[in-house]
């Protein structure tokens, strides 16, 4: 049975207005197209544990998880208390650094394979390009071989607008799982490669999560080692998600250096580099990292407390249970209901795609499929993968998977 349409006239009304005030209304990739337009709403009004409410009183369960740094759940008490407690007894944003950045480095050298020393900076995009700088600072090099998104810097962006073309020159893609794409590169830019960036799981933007095929993280790893390369491993997404350790560990694949984000503060604004000391002491002196709001303590604070209850609470492995059960179920349904779609990712990151056809028809289906989900409440992306959060219950998993056998019977019906 098709679903109702929801009212969304609140969210429509804002846009407009937002549209003239600032450019598209909303950036990048919360834009209206990058959902089923007219369908989705566009601004949330509040969000508690693992649900959000819109400006016009529609309530979600929430998948999406702010696009991965909602490890625990919105609001969540302790972490918010600890950064009012700083915001209120200590203050956060002073001439020089307080003490929680030495707290959080020594927390990661704990926790993460790679981490010798690291350092901290805003977002997952100052991550990935400081780690580039420090590489080709540290090997005299210039050019990168890139794996994934890694960001909207101009070595990296996707969209090109605005970027002189010798900006990215020096940057080369190679394929996921593909040894063989990564290796015809180093044969022609080795002498002359700083850094081989991957994301050690792969989650391409609109197709199906995949996990590294046995050996192929390791003949990265090799390569970079016979061309005298450093290897980095971005994990904004994985980081504090696929384990405590993040994808490095496991996979048992420890890089050069790795980059941290998203998950280590449950939302607070963070982004990390971390791993081997002499890569990283090329940021003592050879290389400038500075901004005003990087030694902030309020991040620093939230990812302590956050990463405190990740490991008091077993979080994660409570996460893989969860996940790894509801996206069997999933899997189950794409079976039952053969639409054309199907499940991948691992526990805590799951995505449903629709396979490609020569008519296209695959496009509609999957804006019918995700349609009938909004419409159910729950809030899952056509173009991006979903997550598990610790405060999504057993009953939002429940009634997710109901809500995805009624659209795949609609599908059925329809198509």
């Amino acid at each position: 049975m098709e679903a109702k349409k929801l009212h969304l006239e609140n969210s429509l009304n804002e846009l407009e207005k937002g549209k003239s005030l600032i450019p598209g209304g909303v950036l990048g990739i919360r834009r209206p197209y990058n959902f089923v337009e007219g369908e989705f709403p566009v601004y949330f009004d509040h969000g508690k544990g693992g649900r959000v409410t819109d400006i016009d009183g529609n309530e979600y369960i929430d998948y999406l998880c702010a696009y991965g740094p909602m490890i625990l759940g919105n609001r969540e008490k302790e972490v918010d208390d600890a950064v009012i407690d700083q915001i209120q007894n200590k203050g956060f944003c002073f001439s020089l650094t307080q003490k929680y950045q030495n707290m959080l480095a020594e927390k990661m050298n704990e926790l993460i394979p790679c981490a010798e020393m690291s350092l901290f900076v805003c977002t997952g995009s100052d991550a990935t390009s400081t780690a580039i700088r420090l590489a080709r600072s540290y090997t005299k090099r210039t050019k990168v071989m890139r794996c994934g998104y890694h960001g909207w810097h101009d070595w990296c962006v996707e969209v090109k607008g605005g970027v002189p073309e010798k900006l990215y020159e020096d940057v080369f893609e190679f394929r996921y799982n593909n040894l063989e794409s990564l290796e015809n590169l180093l044969k022609e830019h080795g002498n002359d490669t700083a850094a081989v960036i991957i994301t050690p799981l792969g989650h391409p933007l609109a197709a199906p999560i995949t996990e590294p095929k046995e050996g192929f993280l390791e003949g990265v790893k090799e390569l970079c080692k016979q061309y005298g390369v450093v290897l980095i491993f971005d994990e904004i997404r994985t980081g504090f998600r696929a384990s405590i350790g993040g994808a490095q560990k496991l996979y048992k694949v420890t890089p050069d250096l790795a980059v941290f984000g998203k998950a280590m503060a449950n939302g607070y604004p963070i982004g990390a580099v971390t791993g081997k000391a002499e890569i990283m002491k090329e940021g003592e002196s050879n290389v400038f990292i500075s901004s005003t709001f990087f030694p902030n303590s309020l991040s620093y604070v939230a990812a302590l407390k956050t990463i405190e209850i990740l490991e008091r609470d077993k979080v994660l492995d409570k996460i893989w249970e969860k996940g790894e059960e509801f996206n069997n179920k999933i899997d189950a349904l794409l079976k039952k209901y053969p639409v054309g779609a199907r499940i991948s990712g691992i526990a805590p990151m799951m995505f449903i795609t629709f396979d490609k056809n020569e008519d296209g028809s695959y496009k509609k289906k999957r804006n019918d499929f995700y349609t009938q989900l909004i419409r159910r409440g729950v809030f899952l992306q056509p173009y991006h993968h979903g997550y598990i959060c610790h405060r999504h219950t057993q009953e939002d998993l429940d009634y997710t998977v109901k809500s995805i056998e009624e659209a795949l019977q609609y599908l059925t019906e329809k198509y």
